[in-house]
């Protein structure tokens, strides 16, 4: 709206100019003079529809012609300064013949050096930064530090589910670089990856249209990209805007982590986030297989955690009280060890109830 509102105030300017022209008569005529208004008129929607016509500018070609045509003013000021004398003498010399030449030298001096300092910025635009007269201009995110999403990260999906539970509202980037990498991913020939690839993009989708997430677009391209991995890529993103790198890579992990940039990795964020066992507690659990221990029974948690039951073999197909020994967490996940108290049920509509010393079972 405030974009809309801008284009229509800067063509009734315009208008306004125009008329203001025709009433003081600078044009001569009336027939002149509405030329002239509807010349304007024309020229001011010309330079709107030229620039909705490209609705993606980036700030940094903004204001590297900005500053290229003020360092090609002031070298053409100065420039006129110090060849001063030399007009001086040729005006001394031959009579009108000074103004001319000073005027055609200035033009030449002043295409020259705004085109230099243009062309010079334009180049360069990616190597100077914080440097004056020459300021780098980049994007004004919200929050503490933006959250720059992997490619792994996305095709994983809870990401997600965490932005749906508001407890993050920092701004998430996805770099173009990454996109174009789950697209390969999503064209692959092999049908796992392109089925990955394909849920990576529906997540981006989903994020996209999620309320009151912030999800960008990164297109910038820094000089660090030069002949870059993805991964390399990533690091350099989070380095130069200083923001967290959000990753399930194990090595993408190490390698950031090294490089001082700090990391979220969704893994760690789940076990924390799992209920505590403390050795003494009990819980129940269906017994799904056997351990590779001798008389080790395996049952898993609705979380996914992994519980070993000591004297837990002969009970495959039950559900089971057990008691906790002791919790082994690792980054891969958290393991259980508990040890076998009495069953409650058979998994397959028997109920049985064992007594521990008697070893006695009820069908129901």
């Amino acid at each position: 709206m405030p974009l809309l509102i801008l284009r229509c105030v800067f063509i009734l300017v315009t208008s306004g100019v125009g008329v203001a022209i025709i009433r003081g008569g600078a044009t001569g005529s009336s027939a002149a003079g509405l030329a002239t208004f509807f010349l304007m008129l024309l020229s001011a929607l010309g330079v709107v529809a030229l620039d909705m016509a490209f609705p993606k500018k980036k700030i940094e070609w903004i204001s590297a012609v900005y500053f290229g045509l003020l360092v090609g003013l002031l070298t053409t000021y100065l420039m006129g300064l110090a060849l001063e004398p030399f007009f001086a003498d040729v005006a001394g010399d031959a009579n009108g013949s000074g103004d001319e030449l000073r005027r055609n030298v200035t033009s030449a001096l002043l295409i020259t050096f705004c085109y230099c300092g243009v062309s010079f910025l334009l180049q360069t635009r990616n190597d100077f930064r914080f440097i004056i007269p020459y300021v780098e201009f980049q994007r004004n995110v919200k929050g503490i530090k933006p959250l720059i999403l992997d490619t792994s990260v996305v095709i994983d999906g809870r990401i997600a589910d965490v932005m749906e539970t508001k407890i993050v509202d920092s701004p998430l980037l996805m770099p173009r670089f990454a996109i174009v990498e789950l697209q390969h991913i999503a064209d692959s020939a092999d049908r796992s990856r392109r089925t990955r690839g394909r849920r990576g993009l529906d997540i981006l989708s989903r994020l996209q249209n999620m309320p009151g997430v912030d999800l960008q677009i990164d297109d910038s391209e820094l000089p660090e990209y030069a002949n870059q991995p993805v991964d390399l890529k990533l690091v350099a993103l989070a380095k130069h805007l200083e923001g967290k790198l959000v990753t399930n890579d194990y090595n993408l992990n190490k390698v950031a982590k090294l490089q001082g940039v700090t990391v979220i990795n969704l893994n760690d964020l789940a076990n924390s986030l799992k209920p505590v066992f403390l050795p003494g507690e009990r819980f129940e659990v269906d017994v799904v297989k056997t351990g590779e221990e001798v008389g080790q029974g395996v049952a898993y948690l609705d979380d996914g955690t992994m519980v070993v039951v000591d004297q837990g073999r002969n009970h495959i197909a039950e559900r089971v009280v057990v008691t906790v020994t002791s919790v082994l967490q690792t980054s891969a996940g958290r393991m259980i060890f508990a040890r076998y108290e009495y069953t409650t049920k058979k998994l397959a509509g028997t109920t049985i109830i064992l007594d521990n010393n008697a070893n006695k079972s009820q069908k129901s």
